[in-house]
């Protein structure tokens, strides 16, 4: 008797149902369709689709109990209409994949287990080939947090990813790049420090991540000013035109493992310190960096709490980097408070073409850091100290020369533009004077995304005061910037339930002033 394989089998036909799953390929069948009954599918099985092309997607399955699809169709994502590139009513062919023999590998590291290179090379070419549901990413992400991945294991997974997807080799002795462990608001010095060091005639190709657990990365506030998306061979022609560019490292497939688990981990609000190091250092070797500067800062409410966490994260980005062949340096800043005054892709961008211009009302803090982090990448590679580094950067910003690099690169990147503004606004204000004494930079954060921070560009917080001011009675202590009124009060219901994010006193004794 002939068997019926998928090929043979009556087709389904092809139908965009409009559904936004982010970026998980899923697929929806009635539950009366022949192909459930045939191939025994259930809701949340995981699907090989084949089109009349033999392209081949692999999906999870929903099962449709209304009249939403006639028996013989076959419902689609937005994500698994466009990278199949499908037409309507195109035949589809359903079937089961073969098994996903790395899942074993995930469970061993769920029990503990050490795993080898293999081991995380099969992960990782799984995950780029779309054999993981976000349920198996999750799985992944969660076994390798909590501090269970060794140096050795974090070494094979940067390896894995840089070998995963696309690499450059800029045939250049020298090519500089940095990265900012996160967990300070506002802390965008990524823009200024590219202009920068491009302006003292260095290689930078910066690509960036967008917000994994912050309101905003470096790619959400620079596609507020230009265009972030550029293909492998946009970002060479704007690197070689400009010497640096500012792009999305997500558009070009540089450890695109990397931007599979960051939207999982962006879900779970998790980013363990394993995984942030292969991200960070699998990224900086697949877009060819040769030295790369770490900023960890340090603070009571930064994503690095402690001195003694920092100093074991270095340690960590050392010792792989070196097993690796890449040149790092760390340096530790401060992380007690936020950077610049705006806290959002918009507001951040305001910030940093502030200190570029050169405005006098330009954050000052913002200006000091990106100076002590360019002054110490110029430190690292030009044979000079770092104050000497440090007074070239300042320099460099205060002559205008990096803001003309600023502008030239998002020129070649697709012209600047002006950051949104958002229409909706709440001020909290200093109900007694007194002197700044806490801020609390995860609850600001936290008060950001329920603004609508990164996916609402123009939202965010904005906070003009700093550790040690001395505010008045009604001064504004934060502002609450909302491209919606829903989300405005989301982010007000929440401020009034942690007041404290901005703590004052009196005087040095630290007693409480009357309210005025």
């Amino acid at each position: 008797m002939m068997m019926l394989t998928p090929e043979r089998m009556a087709p389904l036909k092809a139908r965009r149902l409009g559904i936004d799953t982010h970026h998980e390929p899923t697929l929806y069948l009635p539950e009366h369709s022949h192909v459930c009954r045939s191939e025994g599918f259930e809701s949340l099985s995981r699907v090989l689709i084949t089109t009349h092309r033999s392209d081949h997607l692999i999906a999870s399955l929903n099962i449709v109990t209304s009249d939403l699809l006639a028996d013989d169709e076959v419902g689609f994502s937005e994500s698994a209409w466009r990278r199949l590139e499908l037409s309507p009513e195109d035949p589809i062919w359903l079937s089961h994949p073969k098994p996903v023999q790395s899942l074993s590998h995930v469970r061993a590291k769920v029990y503990g287990h050490e795993l080898d290179d293999l081991q995380f090379q099969s992960i990782i070419n799984d995950i780029v080939d779309g054999r993981y549901a976000d349920v198996h990413l999750a799985a992944f992400i969660t076994a390798c947090g909590d501090d269970s991945l060794n140096d050795r294991e974090i070494t094979a997974l940067t390896q894995a990813m840089v070998k995963s997807g696309s690499t450059i080799d800029w045939q250049l002795p020298l090519v500089v790049d940095k990265h900012c462990v996160g967990g300070l608001p506002g802390n965008r010095t990524t823009p200024i420090v590219v202009s920068i060091l491009t302006a003292c005639g260095l290689t930078v190709p910066k690509t960036s991540s967008r917000a994994i657990t912050s309101p905003a990365g470096t790619a959400d506030t620079m596609e507020t000013l230009t265009e972030v998306s550029l293909s492998l061979e946009q970002m060479r022609k704007v690197v070689d035109t400009e010497g640096g560019c500012l792009a999305w490292g997500g558009s070009m497939r540089l450890s695109p493992a990397d931007d599979l688990l960051i939207q999982v981990e962006r879900a779970l609000d998790i980013d363990s310190e394993g995984q942030l190091i292969a991200s960070v250092l699998s990224k900086k070797i697949a877009a060819g960096a040769t030295h790369v500067l770490i900023d960890i800062p340090v603070g009571p409410t930064a994503k690095v709490r402690s001195q003694d966490a920092a100093d074991r994260l270095a340690e960590s980005f050392r010792v792989v980097a070196n097993n690796l062949g890449l040149k790092l340096q760390v340096l530790f800043t401060d992380g007690s408070q936020p950077v610049g005054r705006g806290i959002g892709p918009a507001l951040e961008a305001h910030d940093l073409l502030a200190v570029l211009q050169n405005l006098p009302d330009a954050p000052q803090d913002l200006r000091q850091r990106a100076g002590q982090v360019a002054g110490a990448m110029l430190a690292m590679v030009k044979d000079i100290s770092v104050e000497e580094g440090i007074a070239m950067a300042e320099e460099t910003l205060s002559s205008g020369a990096a803001w003309a690099k600023f502008r030239a690169i998002c020129e070649a990147q697709g012209g600047l533009r002006h950051p949104p503004v958002a229409p909706y606004r709440y001020a909290l204000v200093a109900e007694r004077k007194g002197r700044v004494r806490h801020i609390d930079n995860r609850i600001l954060a936290k008060i950001a995304k329920l603004a609508g921070a990164p996916a609402d560009s123009a939202a965010g917080v904005e906070i003009p005061v700093k550790l040690g001011d001395e505010v008045e009675c009604q001064d504004i202590l934060l502002m609450i910037h909302a491209e919606n009124a829903g989300e405005l009060n989301y982010a007000v219901e929440y401020l009034n339930d942690h007041t404290e994010v901005i703590r004052l006193d009196s005087d040095d004794s630290g007693e409480q002033v009357q309210p005025c």
